[in-house]
């Protein structure tokens, strides 16, 4: 526990010491995302007793298909830089996870499993044999999970800053304590979302733990980051990361699977990406993204689509000449030079 407790330590540290962002930091454009007919594709699909809003880039054709997961406190609009990049390729499907974003919470309430098996059936209702699955954080821990409950569905599955390992040594009670004072916090910030992305020193405190560097992001971005706070799911959400683990099983997936992390998260340790790549095994591989934090798909998008798109092209080396990007065996040694 105390050796935990020193590597979540360190990873704070070098989360907080921030040199300034390179040029290449938030470059996304938000004329990509902005003048996309997001209504058009974006529908309600009951699957059991939920409710659940999707978007869904459509196509009966032949394309592949990619499914994103967002994490806690998110919603579908966290793949806003990604989507556009994918989806003349590929038919893009991104839920609202129950309890977030505009998906009711069911009255069962939340457990990755359930997480799991709502995404599977998703899947089945909107006539998807098999996906491709990318998934930020507790979206992670779903795609995992959903890999090893419905194998014969994930023909490729992308890890990104994912939860459920060192989420395990989590004291529970104090941190649901924490967790429900955030989400009363969280719902009155929405409505002050405005003023709050307006202002640099808000918008850090705001999204700091999320965002390396909040005050780069674009005013439109941010504010479509900070609707997805207080919603209804969240308390729910965190007590099922901390209560389930899937450790000893990690090595049943047998698809292809990317591991890609922000050096400086401050949520997840970016030791887990070495974690799961040893607990899966020979068919994992980890991808760092220097100066980044728990969010690569908004913080790099340019680097996290070029790498995304290598894996999808099955490419055994995605992060090979995508600058700022390094594979697993440098960030070990630099752990090691540490």
């Amino acid at each position: 526990m105390a050796r935990v407790g020193t590597r979540i330590a360190a990873g704070v540290r070098n989360g907080l010491l921030r040199p300034g962002p390179d040029p290449t930091y938030a470059d996304g454009d938000d004329s990509t995302w902005m003048g996309v007919d997001w209504p058009a594709m974006t529908r309600r699909v009951t699957v059991g007793e939920h409710e659940i809003t999707v978007l869904d880039t459509g196509g009966d054709d032949e394309r592949p298909v990619l499914v994103l997961l967002h994490g806690l406190s998110g919603r579908w609009q966290n793949w806003l830089l990604t989507i556009p990049a994918f989806m003349g390729s590929h038919r893009c499907i991104a839920p609202d996870l129950p309890g977030f974003g505009a998906s009711s919470l069911a009255p069962e309430g939340v457990s990755i499993r359930g997480y799991a098996r709502v995404v599977d059936e998703l899947c089945h209702s909107l006539g998807v044999r098999r996906a491709g699955v990318v998934g930020n954080s507790m979206g992670g821990f779903v795609g995992a999970e959903l890999a090893l409950s419905s194998p014969t569905r994930v023909d490729r599955l992308v890890l990104v800053s994912a939860a459920g390992l060192s989420i395990e040594y989590v004291r529970r009670e104090p941190l649901l304590a924490t967790a429900r004072v955030l989400s009363v916090t969280g719902a009155r910030s929405v409505g002050y979302s405005k003023r709050i992305i307006t202002r640099q020193r808000l918008r850090r405190a705001a999204l700091q733990m999320f965002v390396r560097y909040p005050e780069r992001l674009s005013l439109p971005l941010s504010w479509e980051l900070m609707q997805g706070s207080g919603k209804p799911g969240f308390v729910h959400a965190l007590d099922a990361l901390t209560s389930y683990s899937f450790r000893d099983r990690l090595r049943e997936i047998e698809v292809p699977v990317l591991i890609v992390w922000g050096e400086n998260d401050l949520l997840v340790p970016v030791g887990d990406a070495a974690r799961f790549e040893r607990l899966i095994g020979s068919n994992a591989r980890r991808v760092i993204f220097e100066d980044t934090g728990h969010a690569p798909m908004i913080e790099r998008p340019s680097r996290f689509n070029e790498v995304l798109d290598g894996f999808l092209r099955d490419a055994s080396r995605p992060e090979d000449d995508v600058a700022g990007v390094h594979g697993g065996a440098t960030q070990d040694a630099r752990a090691a030079a540490g």
